[in-house]
């Protein structure tokens, strides 16, 4: 199964220079850090990107972020430039846990965790499980929820099917790297337009068969049913940022999303899709840095 290769895939990798390899929990991972000019410690912000995805997400969100904050950035298991599989799998809780362990190992202790769709999902899975102790969440077009009605359970039984059809990854792989294919799709499926360099980080990651059974492993193995039932527990503050074009998550979950924990608070972006902090990073960074304004 072809993977990711850094010496190709990644070598115009956004961000490149914030780049580095780090070893825990039987993992190797691709981090990227960025630290402000500044004398006095900063707040530490850990992103975690969604499904599918890698750092590019962040390429230019977490620059701007960097002008004011420690930042760290990392491929999940099963994406970008991430190698090894941890050891509770690509579950939910097998995410966390492996984050979790990198996290240690890096001596890092975040007092923001901000993360896009399933990033959101393991952000509060850390903090209902007592792995990390953010002061505050952001979900950037949160996966907390399950898809509404019929989708809930066909969603979850169609991943699993393909993550059992060892030709699923290759064919997925194989469409990504017809020309013109993943922009296409990035915006049916998202409702949003981002800008050539990332549907190219985009392609470049799904035209690999490892990139798409990471991807389709983490949705097969996804509980998000569990994870509803367990949001009353979750007290860290939360803000969801969402737009109202997006087709991947619609607005009402998230609404629910914030009904559903202890302290929460949403913010519309109007006109924005599921990759609202790559359409908008500016916008999103000002709503990040006065959201920690009031909270750190």
């Amino acid at each position: 199964m072809s993977a990711p290769r850094w010496s190709v895939e990644g070598r115009d990798w956004p961000n490149r220079a914030a780049s580095r390899f780090v070893a825990a929990g039987g993992l190797r991972w691709h981090v990227q850090t960025f630290v402000p000019e500044a004398r006095d410690p900063p707040a530490t912000i850990l992103l975690l990107h969604g499904t599918g995805a890698a750092t590019h997400s962040w390429r230019t969100l977490a620059p701007l972020l960097g002008q004011h904050y420690h930042v760290v950035a990392v491929d999940l298991p099963g994406h970008g430039f991430t190698t090894g599989r941890p050891v509770g799998g690509l579950s939910i809780a097998g995410m966390a846990g492996a984050v979790a362990t990198l996290l240690g190992a890096l001596q890092v202790t975040p007092q923001v965790i901000i993360g896009h769709s399933a990033g959101a999902a393991i952000a509060a899975r850390l903090a209902i499980d007592g792995r990390a102790s953010p002061a505050a969440i952001i979900g950037l077009s949160a996966a907390l929820l399950p898809f509404p009605g019929l989708a809930a359970t066909l969603f979850p039984t169609m991943a699993r099917a393909l993550f059992v059809n060892p030709i699923a990854p290759h064919l997925f792989a194989r469409i990504a790297r017809t020309p013109g294919e993943t922009g296409r799709f990035l915006y049916r499926s998202t409702g949003s337009r981002i800008d050539d360099a990332g549907v190219a980080c985009y392609a470049a990651l799904l035209g690999t068969s490892a990139q798409c059974a990471g991807a389709i492993g983490m949705m097969a193995a996804w509980d998000l049913v569990g994870l509803r039932r367990d949001l009353a527990r979750l007290k860290t503050p939360v803000l969801l940022v969402h737009g109202d074009a997006d087709r991947a998550i619609p607005l009402s979950n998230a609404r629910e999303a914030v009904a559903a924990v202890g302290d929460g608070r949403l913010e519309t972006l109007h006109g924005l899709g599921h990759l609202a902090h790559e359409e908008r990073p500016e916008e999103v960074a000002a709503i990040v840095r006065q959201f920690m304004e009031t909270r750190i």
